[in-house]
């Protein structure tokens, strides 16, 4: 089962120069848990996807934004979990600083996982080692059944999203 930790996060952010959340691991309180979208205007523009599991933000960069048609594909690449206190978190980070450029909200909400085995649904923990993950979103942008499927690709934390037929 992959373990979730804060240790990238914190070890690439200098928290004396940057207003990013420091937080820490929170266990799941909420029987929804939640999901945000950051519009991420970095050195190239992009959007991050985080999703709370087991008490963190397990995060995907999307650097053609979300796929909102059905059965659109887009790259999605795994970078390091997030404290829960991130999915709030809209500023700009400071030049010279990992990530520096402005952060916005661009959609939040619950998610539940449709993932399911034998008619009973596969939790998100092994949906991850596994490498599908199968979602519904319940946004004002982010509506419906998404796949986070893990390539083979040259690149070990290369995913592709995408929007489910209904």
């Amino acid at each position: 089962m992959p373990k979730h930790n804060l240790i990238d996060y914190m070890e690439k952010r200098d928290f004396r120069y940057t207003k990013e959340p420091q937080g820490r691991i929170k266990k799941q309180i909420s029987e929804h848990p939640i999901f945000v979208i950051q519009k991420h205007a970095a050195s190239h523009l992009h959007y991050d996807l985080r999703l709370q599991i087991n008490g963190v933000l397990v995060s995907w960069a999307i650097p053609k934004g979300p796929a909102l048609i059905e059965s659109e594909k887009r790259l999605a690449i795994q970078t390091e979990d997030h404290p829960l206190q991130y999915a709030n978190f809209e500023g700009t980070i400071p030049e010279r600083n990992y990530g520096a450029g402005t952060v916005k909200i661009w959609d939040k909400g619950t998610f539940f996982n449709i993932k399911e085995k034998n008619g009973k649904p596969v939790p998100l923990e092994e949906c991850l080692k596994q490498g599908q993950l199968e979602i519904f979103f319940e946004g004002k942008k982010m509506n419906g059944a998404y796949a986070l499927i893990k390539t083979k690709m040259s690149g070990k934390d290369q995913w592709l999203l995408l929007k489910m037929k209904q």
